[in-house]
C-alpha cells in the first residue's frame, strides 16, 4: 500500500508541512498523482536510514501482514548471506558487480540484468548512507524465492567513490535479498539501528573477524530503537 502525505507525517513525528517542504525541496522522494503526493514504504525507510531518522515501527505493517510469522534475526540473515572480503573496487561499478557475483542466489537468477539494475538505480541518487558505508539496492526490494532472508556483507579491497550523502568513500556494502517485502522492511530497520552503533563501525573498519562483527551486531540488536530523533530539514536547521 503506498503512503500518503499524513502517513508519512506520523511515521515521522512532524507535520504536513514539514513533508510538503522536504517534498519541494526535492529532499523526499514522493510520487505525485493528479493532486496527491504517494510514497514508498521501502524508499521512505531508505532515506530515514540514510539521514539517522528514527521512524515509527509502525511503518512495517502491511496490509497482507501475516500475525503468525516470525520476524527474521539480522544476524541469522547474515550468516545465510555471508561476509565477503576483499572484493574488487576501484570505481562504483566494478564494486556492484563484485558484490552482485558474490551474493548467493537461485541458480536461475540473472546476475548480469540485476547488476544493471543496481547501477541503473545508482544514477537516480547514491544508496551510500554515510561513514563508508553503502546498502545497495534496485528500486524495489529483491523479492526472490530464498529458503531465508539474506544480508550479505561486503567488505571492499580499497574505498570507492559511491558519492555518499558524506561525501566519503565507501568500504563496505550490505545487501538484502528476501523472499517477501515486509521481510526486507524489517531487516533494513535493524540493520539502520544497528550500524550508528560506533563499536560496529571500528569492526567494519578493522575488518574484524566474522564472529565479532556478527557478535557485535546481535548485541547491537538486543536492545530495539528507542524514542524518535528529530528530523533534521535542510533550511531547518
Amino acid at each position: 500500500m503506498q503512503l500518503t502525505v499524513r502517513n508519512v507525517a506520523k511515521f515521522l513525528n512532524v507535520s504536513e508541512q514539514d513533508i510538503y517542504h522536504l517534498i519541494e525541496c526535492g529532499e523526499l522522494p514522493a510520487t505525485r498523482v493528479h493532486d496527491q503526493y504517494h510514497f514508498s514504504r521501502t524508499e521512505l525507510l531508505e532515506w530515514a536510514m540514510a539521514r539517522r531518522v528514527h521512524v515509527s515501527e509502525k511503518l512495517l505493517d502491511e496490509e497482507e501482514k501475516d500475525t503468525t510469522a516470525v520476524e527474521p534475526r539480522l544476524s541469522d540473515a547474515l550468516r545465510q548471506g555471508g561476509i565477503f572480503r576483499d572484493l574488487a573496487g576501484g570505481d562504483k561499478p566494478t564494486a556492484l558487480r563484485s558484490m552482485v557475483n558474490v551474493l548467493r542466489l537461485p541458480e536461475d537468477v540473472d546476475r548480469e540484468l540485476l547488476f544493471r539494475m543496481h547501477l541503473a538505480r545508482e544514477t537516480l541518487a547514491s544508496t551510500g548512507i554515510g561513514d563508508g558505508i553503502a546498502i545497495p539496492h534496485v528500486r524495489n526490494p529483491v523479492i526472490l524465492q530464498v529458503a531465508a532472508p539474506m544480508v550479505t556483507l561486503c567488505l571492499l579491497a580499497t574505498p570507492v567513490d559511491f558519492g555518499a550523502i558524506d561525501s566519503k568513500p565507501v568500504f563496505a556494502l550490505f545487501s538484502l535479498v528476501t523472499p517477501t517485502v515486509r521481510s526486507h522492511l524489517f531487516l533494513l530497520s535493524r540493520l539502520a539501528f544497528v550500524l550508528r552503533s560506533p563499536d560496529l563501525h571500528t569492526l567494519l573498519l578493522a575488518r574484524a573477524p566474522d564472529e565479532q562483527i556478527m557478535a557485535e551486531i546481535e548485541r547491537s540488536n538486543a536492545s530495539p530503537p528507542a524514542g524518535g530523533e528529530k528530523l533534521r530539514q535542510k533550511g531547518h536547521q
